[in-house]
């Protein structure tokens, strides 16, 4: 609807935004935003190129080119999967009782702020629920992160685990939450002594090694892990990369997200398919670090831990779009975008009149996807 315009709350939406900015939401700038979103539907796939490995061989000298060995390019799917809308509204003798008080246009402005507030902590929410399908964690589950003095362990092992799963050099991120954030601030000499306006920044405390340190509002915190006990691999033997592994003589449930270690290999594994009884558990990509000997080997379930994240940008994707409108248009008497200056979201305002009656909505559609495991890790706490 080319012709819809909303100038006449547009002052009530830029003061909102100056309160709404800030609220901690570290993950959803630094994740990829999917520009592809705009031209898909709800629950239509979205599809990404994923490359295999280059195929390396020996140098043979002939007089003829050899010819190049094939490869099968794999793919991994996005879907925008919620179209969602914060909304309120108002009556024209509401409207005048508010006059008399706080003021109309003030509480408009409340109003839009928290609606705001609501759209992007879902989104964000959403982002930090994807700690399931990571490939591996580092920590020690109850204990903060960045509760020494100076000490940095934590970033470090957390973006060895990228290095040593062959993530990027560059554009990695640890995001964590407002408590190891707090031990972070309190505790770091760095964080004072930077000389960088970063703390005055959206979620970011500091650049270590390269990788922005944000926090975040919405980080997993104490995530419950199953009750399965006194479970062991099968006997038979499981090679450096496998990621499904039978398990076997034990009781209870391995969920989705648990963090597993086998005897023996000091390696965290996230599990991306878990059991209820003995079965197969899948652990995420690149899968096993250390091979599984021929023999039973115990499992351990990690306590319930919260669940920091470090990843390269590239491997976590939003795709983000105004909800969808039929071309012939809807009832929406005004409509504009807005790029909320602190996540980066482009989030649709919208006003509907009816009978001595207002409707406003702030509105989004998105979907999130984790499209590269291996160039993902948690930060246990």
């Amino acid at each position: 609807m080319a012709e819809n315009t909303i100038t006449a709350i547009v002052p009530d939406i830029y003061e909102a935004l100056d309160v709404v900015s800030r609220e901690l939401t570290g993950m959803i700038p630094a994740v990829t935003m999917n520009a592809s979103a705009e031209t898909a539907g709800i629950n239509q796939n979205i599809v990404v190129d994923v490359e295999p490995a280059g195929n390396v061989g020996d140098i043979t000298p002939a007089m003829t080119v050899p010819d190049p060995t094939g490869q099968t390019s794999g793919s991994a799917t996005i879907q925008i999967t919620k179209s969602r809308a914060a909304e309120f509204g108002f009556i024209g003798d509401d409207q005048k009782k508010l006059n008399t008080g706080p003021g109309y246009m003030s509480t408009r402005a409340n109003k839009i702020a928290q609606a705001i507030r609501a759209v992007v902590n879902e989104v964000e929410t959403d982002l930090c629920a994807l700690h399931t399908t990571f490939s591996r964690a580092y920590g020690t589950a109850g204990t903060t992160p960045f509760g020494t003095a100076n000490d940095y362990t934590d970033a470090a092992m957390s973006l060895a685990i990228l290095k040593d799963n062959g993530a990027p050099g560059s554009d990695n991120q640890l995001v964590i939450d407002t408590v190891a954030g707090a031990n972070f601030i309190g505790k770091q000499s760095a964080v004072n002594s930077a000389g960088t306006d970063s703390m005055l920044r959206q979620g970011v405390l500091l650049d270590l090694a390269g990788m922005p340190l944000r926090e975040s509002g919405q980080i997993k915190q104490a995530v419950t892990s199953g009750t399965g006990t006194s479970y062991t691999s099968a006997a038979t033997g499981y090679a450096i990369g496998t990621t499904s592994i039978p398990i076997i003589t034990g009781s209870g449930t391995v969920i989705a997200g648990d963090v597993v270690t086998f005897a023996g290999d000091s390696n965290k594994y996230v599990v991306t398919t878990g059991v209820s009884a003995p079965g197969t558990i899948v652990i995420a990509e690149p899968g096993l670090r250390k091979a599984l000997p021929a023999s039973a080997t115990a499992m351990t379930i990690v306590a319930a831990s919260t669940r920091n994240m470090c990843f390269n940008r590239s491997a976590l994707v939003l795709a983000a779009r105004a909800p969808a409108r039929p071309e012939e248009g809807d009832m929406a008497s005004d409509v504009m975008i807005i790029t909320d200056p602190r996540s980066g979201l482009a989030l649709e305002f919208a006003m509907y009149k009816g009978y001595r009656k207002v409707r406003y909505e702030v509105g989004l559609a998105w979907g999130v996807k984790n499209i590269k495991p291996e160039h993902t890790a948690l930060a246990l706490g």
